[in-house]
């Protein structure tokens, strides 16, 4: 673990990256310390002060209600890392572990699990989830939900491809021969050489659905008012440009520093980690 860091920070740009996930994960965690006004994460008016442009104490200016701009961002990366992490808890196990089985059983097995998940993956990921928060209603867990529906065909592609060659390898096969049971070599021999490769995957795609999640939010299907969402808060402040130009321009830069930080990490990880099938 020390020298996968060190490694990272030696690269100035695996460092900045590291830098950035860091800056975004610290200001979700210790919002209600960082947030000069944290109570206008919720339904708060504060007409004396609204649509202010960035000015102290007002550092990105205020909304259309008076709201610290500023403090609604922190908040809205609380929000979009919660509900990244729990896509991944969700969707990572299914993934991997439908790709495990396929690639290692082959036969009819292979056959049915992998058409399944080519049927998903035929299906623009966005489309999908768009349909999907058309027919339920937009709060966070059915966003979290929507998400996650999209998102474990691609670990059951990258999973079966890497059990399909793992399996052909000397100490699948001498576990085979001494009788190892089919779920010790699935779980026990074959998943932790394809964990730097999911690890690397996992690492990029907190920045896709962050992203993907901003996406439906920015369509009106995701996270709902007055609870602080990055995509929502460049719709809202979409309609004002360009004369109320920060309601955009701060959510949309807090989008991109999140995408960006965990492209580079993961970036760097495939190259630290070897994950780069």
């Amino acid at each position: 673990m020390k020298r996968t860091l060190f490694i990272l920070l030696r690269n100035p740009l695996s460092a900045l990256g590291l830098f950035l996930v860091a800056m975004v994960v610290l200001s979700a965690v210790f919002a209600d310390v960082i947030a000069p006004f944290p109570t206008h994460a919720g339904a708060v008016v504060d007409f004396a002060n609204f649509n202010r442009p960035p000015e102290w104490p007002y550092i990105f200016g205020t909304d259309l209600v008076g709201r610290d701009l500023f403090s609604r961002i922190l908040y809205a990366y609380r929000i979009s890392l919660l509900l990244g992490v729990v896509v991944l808890v969700i969707a990572v196990p299914i993934g991997v572990t439908i790709g495990l089985v396929a690639g290692y059983l082959g036969g009819w097995t292979e056959y049915v699990l992998m058409r399944i998940t080519d049927v998903f993956l035929s299906i623009p990921p966005l489309v999908l989830a768009m349909s999907m928060m058309g027919l339920l209603q937009p709060t966070l867990t059915n966003g979290m939900l929507a998400v996650t529906a999209m998102w474990w065909p691609w670990y059951t592609r990258l999973v079966y491809n890497l059990a399909r060659s793992e399996k052909e390898e000397g100490y699948v096969l001498a576990a085979e021969v001494i009788g190892a049971s089919r779920m010790h070599v699935i779980f026990r021999e074959i998943l932790p050489n394809c964990v730097p490769s999911i690890v690397t995957k996992m690492t990029l795609d907190l920045g896709f659905v962050i992203l993907i999640a901003s996406s439906l939010s920015f369509l009106g299907l995701g996270v709902q008012p007055p609870t602080p969402d990055l995509g929502s808060m460049v719709a809202d402040g979409a309609k004002y440009l360009p004369d109320s130009w920060w309601l955009t321009v701060f959510p949309g830069l807090a989008i991109l520093v999140a995408v960006f930080g965990f492209n580079l990490v993961g970036d760097a990880l495939r190259d630290v980690l070897g994950g780069g099938q």
